[in-house]
Order: C-alpha cells, then structure tokens, then sequence
C-alpha cells in the first residue's frame, strides 16, 4: 500500500484531495428520500442551469441543498422533513445526494445547488481558490473517533502502521495528527492512505489497514461489524472540532437574502430539536441512512447538533491546526468566509 506525501495532497486540486467514490449516487427529493426520489446526476444532466437553479419547484420557494450520506448532515435531513411541503416558512429543502466530495464540491461551486452539507476544509480551499462560498453554520459539534483493529491498544501502538482518511483536506487527519502528537510519534513514523468511508470498516477487518478516521456512521461500523474498537475521539483529542458545516453559494445569498436567512435559521433550530428530542436522531438517520440499528445508536452517542453557530475562536483554532499541518497558505479571513446569515430575527 502506497503512503502519500503531505505535499502531494496539501496543495492539490480537490479531485486529487478526495478522488473517488465516496458512496454510491442516490437520491433527489424535496424534503424525504424514498421511491419517488431519483438520483442527482440524471437531475443535473436533465435540464438546462434555468431548471436546476430554480428557485421555485411545484409552486413553491426552494432550496437545493447537497450533500453524502453520512449522520453528519442530520440537521439537513431533519429540517428537510420538517419543511416538507413547504412547511411553517413556505420554504421546502431539495435534498440532492452526490456520490463523492469533489463532485458534491462541484456542483456547489457551479450554483448547480444552492447550499451543501461538507467537509469545512474542502469548501476553505474553494474559497481560498477564488470561488464564492460562505460557511453558514457548523454541521455538528464533536462526533469523530479513530478506530483501530484489536492488534492497537493504544496510540502508541500506531508507529509504523497504516492509517486511512478520507482525505488530508480534513478534520479527520488534523484528529490523527493531534493523537499522534499526544503520544509523541512523529507523522513520518506512520503511513497515510486515503480511501473511500465506505471501504474502511473492510480494510479494517482484512488487515489492509490498522485504523482510521472518517465522518460517522463508518467509525462505528467498524466497531459493531469490523472488529474493531475506539482508540481515540474527537472531544478529548480536540473538544468542540470543526468537521463539516453547511455551505452555501454565494449567488444563493445574494439573491435570495430572506429566503436564506430563514434557511440558516430553521438549520440551526433542526439541529437543536435533534439534541432535545430523545429519539429523534435515530428516527431520522433510520429514514435516510442505509445502516444498521445498532450502527447508527452507536454513532449517535458520539455526536451532537446543539448550537451550530460558527464562533470566530472556533474557526482561528481550525486555521491554527490548517497552517500547522500545511494543509492552507492563504486561509480566507473569518469575516470573509463565515456569513452571518440568519443571525438577526
């Protein structure tokens, strides 16, 4: 297996960072999956920018937001459901599953949706490249652990082993790298490979690698069907990290100001009713992820959708680790990239 180099993918385009499928391209739906729901590409390749940009669908004000199925974006499922059919706002959630990071970064960068559920750093790159996208809110708070076969008790145990990540533009290798840095191993002690979430419980399990970290439920799938256990989470390595967070175009905000605004603010609310509503997280990571019962409960006790404002010490401390780990050289400015919108009743 073929380490990579911090150079190779620190200053690589994002097909490079994060190339291949991440899971297999599903479905479209204004606000629920299920059989009436069609897959996002044949949407995007079905109709001219006018139709894919619509701000209307069946008469009614919408908003087109991308993202992969992961428990990550569950404020986006559940403000989706919540929204359906317009709901309390008149405003419904277009949900437009992508089957991997680059393309769903694509079709953001483009205005082909107008708002995406993502890996923070990928959308810092894409600003820091030029193109018009704005954070709006975090997509969870903690909720990441590094997985590891039984043959690694501990940490210390990883030097000249193989560790997987979904890709160096990500919160999941600044994880590993802090962990490495508490037990006093030096990066170049160990291998990095990147691969796809999906692949990872797999290679796990085959001995192909020794641990990982990636976005949930896939952490927890290698516990419960993998073999494999917690080494380290996110909340002690670095409490309160920045992981994915929702996205937006930029011509999304400037042309539809209210409509975003009430956006960011029902977000946000669907992220609190998720941490106060005992039970509901599962019922809804059930409704749009294919994963086993015991897959999602686990991962769920890991994370949490409580206040996804994005603080301006949150995102300096984000920065901080990006230049350290030579993943950024020209950052965009908090106030340049993280919109207020939203924020004001």
């Amino acid at each position: 297996m073929e380490g990579l180099s911090r150079r190779e993918f620190a200053l690589g385009s994002l097909a490079v960072i994060a190339s291949g499928a991440l899971l297999a391209r599903g479905k479209l739906s204004a606000g629920a999956t299920g059989d009436d729901a069609s897959s996002g590409e044949q949407q995007e390749n079905g109709g001219g920018a006018d139709e894919v940009n619509a701000a209307l669908v069946d008469g009614k004000e919408t908003v087109r937001v991308a993202f992969l199925p992961i428990t990550h974006a569950l404020p986006v499922f559940e403000l989706a459901s919540q929204w359906k059919g317009g709901g309390a706002e008149g405003i419904q959630v277009q949900l437009v599953q992508y089957g991997s990071w680059p393309e769903l970064m694509d079709a953001l960068d483009s205005g082909k949706v107008d708002a995406a559920s993502v890996l923070v750093e990928l959308a810092m790159r894409a600003a820091e490249q030029g193109i018009d996208v704005k954070a709006l809110a975090l997509g969870h708070r903690d909720g990441n652990v590094i997985v590891a076969s039984q043959g690694v008790g501990a940490v210390s145990d990883l030097a000249g082993k193989t560790i997987a990540i979904p890709a160096r533009q990500s919160s999941h290798y600044l994880l590993v790298l802090q962990a490495l840095a508490n037990a006093g191993i030096a990066e170049t002690a160990v291998t990095f490979t990147e691969l796809a979430p999906t692949e990872m419980p797999s290679a796990l399990a085959s001995g192909r690698i020794d641990a990982y970290c990636v976005a949930e439920p896939f952490g927890a799938k290698g516990v419960k069907s993998a073999g494999g256990h917690v080494l380290a989470d996110s909340e002690d390595l670095w409490s309160d990290s920045v992981c994915c967070a929702l996205v937006a175009n930029g011509q999304f905000l400037s042309s539809r100001p209210e409509v975003a605004a009430r956006f960011v603010r029902g977000y946000k609310d669907a992220g609190n009713d998720l941490d106060s509503r005992q039970g509901r997280p599962l019922e809804v990571a059930k409704e749009f992820l294919s994963q086993d019962d015991d897959v999602l409960q686990t991962s769920l006790q890991w994370i949490s959708y409580r206040d996804l404002t994005i603080d301006e010490k949150t995102y300096d401390e984000l920065v901080s680790r990006m230049r350290a780990a030579g993943l950024t050289q020209n950052p965009p400015a908090f106030g340049d990239f993280v919109a207020s919108v939203g924020d004001a009743a």
